[in-house]
């Protein structure tokens, strides 16, 4: 048995990190596995939206499991190259070019809170606490500063890393950083309806936007335009953006193909 879990059912492909006795806590192990079902689910034309969660009710990921064996430690080099893998497990939610729904089942802390804020969109559970805890034990959240301040207002993201302090998701909205919070009942039927939204849209401008939106994301403002204006090209000369037209122009629903 791994420590993730891979499941397809109606266009949507649900990766699960299963580690609930260690509230999830990431190891070389749970990195391996992520990277493996992101490439798993990036390749498989049945997947048209992927959700990202964690196994029980206490924790999406209570971020790098401290405890001895297989946590992101080991060795001066070895750490070092552990901590590579979390680097490139970031970067992969980014090549993906598929949707990634985060469904916050409880706690993101540390690391944990990394992979919701590389989420596209994320919908949590009232009672689920976000933060950074790491100074608390001698750590500074190094890596995941990189997606805190580009989701995070600094001032906010200063007072979670300088102080560990645990928001409550409910705060978290009115910055932009989580996209809806909702009763636990709710969590559920809530996720499968943004799947189900995403789903419905073109596969192939779904994939050509995201690839679009994280290439230009750090260009300066001539360079994205520029870079954008080849981008539309690519797009209007697609068969599902004809698709989309023709049936905007006809009033019905368009038959997507996927290119």
């Amino acid at each position: 048995m791994g420590v993730v879990r891979y499941e397809v059912s109606d266009r949507v492909g649900t990766i699960t990190i299963d580690r609930a006795e260690r509230r999830n806590a990431l190891n070389t192990d749970v990195l391996a596995e992520l990277r493996a079902n992101l490439a798993r689910a990036r390749d498989d034309d049945d997947v048209h939206v992927i959700v990202l969660t964690g196994a029980g009710d206490r924790a999406f990921s209570a971020g790098g499991d401290l405890a001895p064996g297989k946590s992101l430690g080991g060795g001066p080099l070895k750490m070092h190259w552990d901590r590579a893998e979390f680097v490139e497990t970031l970067l992969d939610f980014r090549r993906v070019h598929k949707p990634i729904v985060g469904r916050i089942n409880g706690d993101a802390l540390g690391g944990g809170f990394g992979l919701l804020l590389a989420c596209d969109i994320v919908i949590a559970r009232e009672d689920a606490r976000l933060g950074c805890p790491e100074i608390n034990v001698g750590l500074f959240p190094m890596m995941i500063m990189a997606l805190i301040f580009r989701n995070v207002p600094q001032k906010l993201g200063m007072e979670m890393i300088l102080t560990g302090r645990k928001i409550r998701a409910h705060e978290a909205v009115p910055y932009g950083f989580l996209n809806a919070v909702v009763p636990v009942e709710e969590l559920d039927a809530t996720v499968s309806e943004m799947c189900q939204q995403l789903a419905s849209k073109s596969p192939a401008v779904l994939k050509l936007g995201l690839e679009a939106y994280y290439t230009m994301a750090d260009m300066d403002l001539e360079h994205a335009l520029r870079y954008l204006q080849g981008c539309l090209t690519v797009n209007t000369l697609s068969a599902d953006a004809a698709e989309g037209i023709m049936a905007f122009l006809q009033k019905r629903e368009p038959n997507w193909k996927g290119r």
